[in-house]
């Protein structure tokens, strides 16, 4: 995991982010570059006295410069963060900078075109992606930004909780479901289940497909040379994604691996699952891929 792309506002879960990936990168000597998640232009308009629509320049102009002012906070708070860490920091440069003496280094892209979409496809070229955990009432971090990386760059995401973590994967909870979207994350995680202190694979009542046991699947990780142990919980009445965030809890987990929507989106929203729990209420790390 020597590249993490950090996309970033200004607003809610900015320190969080910057401390998850730092956490991350402290790890693997990474290099962490930050992008500003410019928001697409809406489409202003008003209405002439004939009923014609025609463009508004002063508020797009107004949309623009209030748009840059928020890009170079976010570029002023993530370069203060990384000095302030001892972090090398890069020219501007859409190329990562090696990290020196497997230290982390930093650098800033420019001119990545705007919509979350560009972010999806640019995180292709990176490790991992940090992303913040949207909460509800707050503007930022934005949801479309983690599902649009998630399912876009084919690359694993960190979801930083609201609070900043102290530490990353001292004691990791692999939520295994035997789905094939988990076993793409264990693949991703491996990395991070290698430097784990402990590692308990986490099987819970409610939320399995057809498949590998929880037992099974940590007897491939120790085949690995991880340490891992078999666990099945009960969900006691609770929802999968309930059970599995207090079984996370109870173990003292710096970090979660989970496979992300093994039911689709829409049927989520619709009658809830494991994930949308998780995205809503988490507050420890989450590696997901999908």
């Amino acid at each position: 995991m020597k590249t993490i792309l950090l996309p970033l506002e200004s607003g809610d879960g900015l320190q969080s982010m910057l401390e998850t990936a730092w956490l991350a990168a402290t790890a693997f000597g990474s290099t962490i570059q930050g992008i500003y998640i410019r928001r697409a232009l809406p489409g202003i308009v008003v209405a002439d006295i004939g009923g014609y629509a025609a463009a508004a320049p002063d508020l797009v102009e107004s949309f623009e410069a209030e748009d840059r002012e928020r890009g170079a906070s976010a570029r002023k708070a993530f370069e203060e963060f990384l000095r302030g860490k001892g972090a090398t920091l890069g020219e501007p440069s859409t190329d990562p900078v090696p990290a020196a003496e497997n230290r982390p280094s930093a650098t800033w892209a420019e001119e990545i075109p705007p919509g979350d979409a560009a972010v999806g496809m640019y995180a292709r070229l990176f490790d991992l992606t940090v992303v913040g955990r949207p909460v509800q009432g707050a503007s930022t971090p934005a949801a479309s930004t983690l599902e649009t990386v998630l399912f876009d760059s084919g690359r694993p995401i960190l979801i930083a909780p609201p609070n900043p973590p102290k530490t990353l994967g001292g004691t990791a909870v692999v939520s295994w479901n035997a789905s094939t979207e988990t076993a793409r994350a264990i693949a991703f995680a491996m990395p991070l289940l290698r430097r784990a202190e402990r590692v308990v694979v986490l099987a819970v009542e409610g939320v399995m497909v057809a498949g590998p046991s929880a037992a099974e699947a940590a007897r491939h990780l120790q085949q690995n040379g991880i340490a891992a142990e078999p666990r099945e919980a009960a969900s006691g009445g609770r929802s999968g994604g309930e059970t599995i965030l207090a079984e996370a809890a109870a173990l003292g987990a710096d970090l979660l691996v989970k496979g992300a929507y093994t039911n689709s989106r829409l049927r989520q929203m619709i009658f809830g699952g494991a994930t949308s729990k998780i995205l809503a209420a988490a507050e420890l790390p989450v590696f997901m891929a999908h």
